[in-house]
């Protein structure tokens, strides 16, 4: 499933293969500026943590869960760090 807002670019839908994009538990687009910006990877955590508390971001997390207890589940990000990214959250939430 591809954890990022937006899509990656040069790689089609159709070619990607993905069966879920979760958007509503990416960071938001003003989040996301703020730590390009040179925010830190502690605060960053912080932010997102709170991100994850809204109403769209919790029924996607619970679905997430599902999905994860029902067998393997893979996270695609475009980030060149997904430890100190918002997937490595994501993947310690549904772990």
């Amino acid at each position: 499933m591809l954890v990022d807002r937006l899509w990656p670019r040069g790689v089609s839908k159709e070619a990607a293969g993905v069966d879920t994009w979760a958007k509503a538990v990416a960071p938001s687009g003003e989040l996301r500026k703020w730590f390009h910006a040179g925010g830190s990877v502690a605060e960053f955590r912080q932010r997102y943590a709170v991100e994850l508390r809204s109403e769209g971001a919790v029924a996607e997390l619970a679905r997430l869960r599902g999905l994860a207890a029902a067998g393997p589940v893979t996270l695609l990000t475009a980030v060149r760090d997904p430890g100190a990214s918002h997937a490595g959250v994501l993947a310690a939430l549904l772990g």
